[in-house]
């Protein structure tokens, strides 16, 4: 019986581990402006206005959040990412296709419409 019960288990943990195992290889640290470091660094906001944080889970900011989703793909230089995107006001998440393109050590985050997050320079560790 413990093995029955071990196989959903280990299936459940093979699920969640797929997409997190996917998003680790879009970016290989934390990148951002100097409070969006640190955030990465204490996991305390100062409460600035302007404020971005790229990591391998995604990107926030003071008052948005984008959470990666799937494989990302390299296109050229820069590498495409899905990603939900939520606003602080509770409005339903909205899809967008992300471009991380590399930028002197750090990352421009631009979206389809044309805003453009960057460039996000690597956090100290």
């Amino acid at each position: 019986m413990p093995a029955a019960r071990a196989l959903p288990a280990l299936l459940l943990g093979l699920a969640l581990a797929g997409p997190a195992g996917a998003a680790a290889d879009i970016v290989d640290g934390s990148y951002g402006n100097a409070e969006g470091c640190h955030y990465s660094e204490t996991e305390e906001s100062s409460g600035a206005d302007v404020f971005f944080l790229l990591n391998k889970e995604g990107v926030t900011t003071a008052a948005s959040y984008c959470e990666f989703k799937g494989d990302a793909k390299k296109v050229g230089g820069a590498t495409v990412v899905k990603a939900e995107c939520s606003d602080e006001g509770g409005e339903p998440p909205i899809t967008y296709e992300l471009t991380l393109t590399p930028d002197n050590g750090g990352y421009t985050v631009s979206f389809p419409d044309g805003t453009r997050w960057g460039p996000l320079t690597r956090c100290k560790k």
